[in-house]
C-alpha cells in the first residue's frame, strides 16, 4: 500500500522519560536491540539514549536502525521566542548529526502532563488569542529554520495541552505556513480526545509530516472520562496500547494516509507499563498487525 514509508517504534514502550519508575531497569541497548529484533527500521530519541551522536550512531548502525525524529518542548505562548529558538537550533544540530529529518514540536505552556488534576472538562488547557498568535508566528519562524536545514517541523497535537482537539489542530494548521509547519499526526491522541482519527487524516493529509501510531482501549477511555483521570494515570491504567489492540479504525487511517500520498515514518508509540505489557512481545504484535493492515 505504501511505497516510501519506513516503520519505527518509540522507546516509550520500554522506558518512560516522564515516569522513570516505568521501565527504570531497562537499558537503551535493550530497547534498540528489541526494536530491531521485532523488525522495525528506526526509533525516536529517548531519555536514556547516548547524547554523543557518534556513540549513538555506532549503537544504531550495529543493529541496522535509524533515528526518525525527536520530541521538542516549545513554550512559545509563555516564554520569549529567542529562548525557544536557541533550544530548537541545538536540538536540530543533534538530530542532523544522527541523520534524522523530522522534529516533533509540542507546545507545553500550561500542559497537564505532570499535574495531579484531571485533564478533562474545565481543566483542559486553553490558549488565549494573543497566545495563539505567538504560537503560530513562532512555529512559522522555527519551521523556516528547520526547512532551510532539510527538516520538517511536525507539530504534535496532544492530550492535556492547548492544541488537543480537531478544531484546535485545524486552527493551528490554518494559521501556519504549509511550507514550514507540518503535523505530527497521532491516531491515539485524536481518539482519546473523542475525535475521529480517519476524519483527521483526511482533513490534514497534505500537511502530515510524521505519524504516531497508538491505539486506545475504549473501556479504559470511558473510565478515564468518568473518573477524571490525570494524564499519567491514563498511562498507568492502560488507556494507550499498540495498533490493533484498541478501537482506532486503522484500515481507514491507512487508506486516508495512502490517498494523501504520505511519505515518511510510521512510529508505533504506545505509552504502557512494561511490567504489564512486555515491550518485545507488544512490539512484535504491532509489527505483525501493521504488516497485515498496511502492507509494510
Amino acid at each position: 500500500m505504501f511505497n516510501n514509508v519506513k516503520l519505527g517504534i518509540a522507546p516509550i514502550g520500554w522506558t518512560n522519560d516522564d515516569m522513570p519508575q516505568l521501565g527504570g531497569e531497562l537499558t537503551f541497548e535493550q530497547m534498540v536491540s528489541e526494536a530491531a529484533l521485532a523488525g522495525f527500521q528506526g526509533t525516536e530519541v529517548g531519555g536514556k539514549f547516548p547524547t554523543d551522536p557518534a556513540v549513538l550512531n555506532k549503537a544504531l548502525d550495529l543493529r541496522g536502525i535509524k533515528i526518525a525524529s525527536q520530541w521538542f518542548s516549545s513554550f512559545l505562548c509563555s516564554t520569549p521566542y529567542e529562548e525557544n529558538e536557541k533550544a530548537f537550533i541545538e536540538q536540530l544540530d543533534f538530530l542532523e548529526a544522527v541523520g534524522a529529518s523530522r522534529i516533533n514540536v509540542c507546545e507545553l505552556t500550561r500542559c497537564l502532563f505532570a499535574e495531579e488534576c484531571s485533564m478533562f472538562g474545565d481543566n483542559k488547557p486553553i490558549a488565549t488569542d494573543e497566545e495563539w498568535d505567538k504560537l503560530t508566528d513562532g512555529l512559522n519562524k522555527l519551521g523556516k529554520i528547520a526547512a532551510d536545514r532539510g527538516f520538517k517541523l511536525c507539530f504534535h497535537h496532544h492530550m492535556a495541552t492547548v492544541v488537543q482537539t480537531f478544531e484546535e489542530t485545524k486552527r493551528l494548521m490554518d494559521n501556519t505556513d504549509p511550507r514550514y509547519v507540518y503535523l505530527c499526526f497521532d491516531t491515539g491522541h485524536f481518539t482519546f480526545s473523542k475525535e475521529d482519527a480517519v476524519k483527521a487524516a483526511k482533513e490534514f493529509g497534505p500537511r502530515i509530516g510524521h505519524v504516531h501510531l497508538k491505539d486506545i482501549r475504549p473501556d479504559m477511555m470511558e473510565k478515564a472520562y468518568a473518573e477524571g483521570f490525570k494524564f499519567r494515570k491514563a498511562v498507568l491504567e492502560g488507556c494507550f496500547t499498540i495498533p490493533g489492540d484498541g478501537c482506532v479504525d486503522y484500515p481507514g487511517v491507512f487508506k486516508a494516509l495512502h490517498d494523501a500520498h504520505y511519505e515518511g515514518w510510521f512510529i508505533v508509540e504506545a505509552e504502557q507499563d512494561p511490567a504489564k505489557a512486555n515491550p518485545l512481545e507488544y512490539a512484535k504484535m504491532a509489527r505483525e498487525y501493521i504488516r497485515k493492515t498496511a502492507g509494510i
